[in-house]
Parts: structure tokens; C-alpha cells; sequence
């Protein structure tokens, strides 16, 4: 199942792809003995992460498994794990370990898993509720990487263990996204069919962050690792992705198009906090190395 968001005519349209096709190249293996598998293309991707402790590393989750962009140009895939994952957030401090979710490759639901080895291996945390879950919407807080959120089956759910046990929000959404303030562990934001919403309690109660992106579709929100004033949003009300110098309350068009393309995912750099990267739904990604106002197509 592929998650694809189109903002046109009002709303985001989910759209259905096929399977992934890759052309593999040669094998290979990466420094540290990891083996990778260099490849010209992907597709089918639902998740983009750079390396918490080198920015020359960008992670991108698709429909098959995980991928390697190293340098912005040499392209790998990540060992022989062929999940679908959905849901994939990076750990906010330790290199290699990332969480995801989605469906594995024989079929069903994969619940939430944990790899530490950079995405050789993963390892089921549990399956989550009323699972096992398909979290296509997830976020692992920065300030507590602990506390951990996914939406699954029309309800919110939180983890304040490192995903072993989950409980639901009393509040109701239906995010496109979700991603964690960087300082707070009990403030929350979801990208919606309506706007951006906030919620300070962990999810209990939302509320709307800004009236000029309200009554549009907006797929992805991202603050900056070392400025929670700064944000970047894709908004069909800004008719394409906009920033924030307030916190989200106000927001100011950026000139790019994106080749037409809607951004679905952003990742900042932590070691390079002015790096971004954006993922579109056409499988592109563009990297900006000045908050996101210039940006450079890199594959």
C-alpha cells in the first residue's frame, strides 16, 4: 500500500501504486562492513531521515525496504529486508537505530519494529492496538524518544516506553503526518485535510495552529531541530510549501515548484540544522541548505 498525497481541488488525494521497481546495479558493502547494495532508482517512498551524526547520510523508507542516498548521488538499498514501510521515524540521538511500521513482506501488519543496525535486521516491539497496528502516520519524540505516536484504525495512540505498551488519546484526528516538538515531549503536530493542528497534552486535545493554512489540505509540517519558531509546511493554501518565522501562526510562500511535485515528507539535519531534505510524491528528493528557501534537485 502506498500512502501519496495530491493537493488539488480542495483536497489530498490517496493514491493506489503498484510494486516497486528497482534496477540493482552490482553488490556492494558500505564502510563498517554494512552491506549495501548499490541501485539506480527507487520508488514507492513513504519516509525520508538524514543520519543523526553525519548529514552526508540520507535514509529514505519505501515500499520494499530501506535505502541509502550517501553524497547526495550514490544510491543503495539496505540489506535483504523487504517490509513496506509505512511509518518510519528516525531515533532523535543514536545513529542506526530507527522505528517503523507498515506491512512485511510475506503480508499482514508488521506492528512497530526497531532496527539497530541501520535497517539489517528488525525487530517487532509489539504489535501495538488492536493490532498488529499499520501505523502510516508515526513520531518519536525528540526531547523523550520514549514517547512515541501512531494512528492507526481511526484512533491516535502513545507510548510512553519506547513503544512496549500503547494507550489511547482521548482526542480525535486524522493526520497525514505527525511529528513531535523538538523540546517538549506533550506537544504534538498533525498535518490534516483541515490545516495544521497542535495538541500540548499529548494528543487529548487539539486545536488549530494557524487560520491562514486552515480549510486546506496540508500533507507534511516540520520545525527546525534548533529553532521551534521556524517551520516549513506543503499547504494547498499557500499553493505549495511555505515558512514560518512564529511558531506556525503565520506563514510566507517559498518560490518552488518542486517540478510539480508534492512534498510529502521533510527531514531537517541535526548535525547541519539548516539542511533540509524533501521527499515528493513523485519520488524526487531536493535538499536546501538554507532552511528551505533554495532548493537543489539532487536525485
Amino acid at each position: 500500500m502506498q500512502k501519496n498525497y495530491l493537493i488539488a481541488g480542495g483536497a489530498i488525494l490517496l493514491l493506489a501504486l503498484g510494486f516497486l521497481l528497482v534496477k540493482e546495479d552490482a553488490p556492494g558493502a558500505a564502510r563498517g562492513g554494512e552491506p549495501l547494495i548499490p541501485v539506480s532508482s527507487f520508488s514507492h517512498s513513504h519516509g525520508i531521515a538524514v543520519d543523526v551524526t553525519d548529514a552526508s547520510k540520507v535514509y529514505i523508507a519505501t515500499h520494499e525496504g530501506l535505502y541509502l542516498l550517501k553524497d547526495d548521488k550514490d544510491l543503495y538499498r539496505i540489506g535483504e529486508t523487504r517490509d513496506d514501510l509505512m511509518g518510519f521515524n528516525s531515533h532523535p540521538t543514536e545513529a542506526n537505530v530507527f522505528f517503523s511500521s507498515g506491512h512485511p513482506a510475506r503480508g499482514g501488519n508488521i506492528g512497530l519494529q526497531k532496527t539497530t543496525d541501520g535497517g539489517l535486521s528488525w525487530e517487532r516491539i509489539s504489535a501495538g492496538l488492536g493490532g498488529p497496528v499499520d501505523f502510516h502516520a508515526m513520531a518519536v519524540s525528540a526531547a523523550n524518544p520514549d514517547v512515541i505516536y501512531g494512528f492507526f484504525g481511526g484512533k491516535l495512540q502513545r507510548s510512553q516506553d519506547g513503544g512496549r505498551s500503547w494507550e489511547y488519546a482521548r482526542g480525535s484526528i486524522a493526520p497525514y503526518s505527525l511529528s513531535v516538538d523538538h523540546t517538549d515531549k506533550h506537544t504534538l503536530y498533525a498535518a490534516t485535510q483541515n490545516g495544521v493542528q497542535i495538541s500540548k497534552d499529548k494528543g487529548d486535545a487539539w486545536a488549530n495552529l494557524s487560520e491562514e493554512l486552515s480549510g486546506g489540505a496540508v500533507s507534511v509540517f516540520a520545525s527546525h531541530p534548533q529553532d521551534n519558531d521556524y517551520a516549513l509546511a506543503f499547504s494547498e493554501r499557500l499553493g505549495g510549501l511555505g515558512k514560518s518565522a512564529d511558531g506556525g501562526v503565520s506563514w510566507e510562500k517559498v518560490n518552488e515548484t518542486f517540478a510539480g511535485g508534492t512534498v510529502l515528507y521533510l527531514a531537517f539535519s541535526k548535525t547541519e540544522p539548516d539542511v533540509v531534505y524533501a521527499l515528493t510524491n513523485k519520488n524526487a528528493i531536493y535538499k536546501s541548505a538554507d532552511r528551505g528557501m533554495a532548493w537543489v534537485n539532487v536525485r
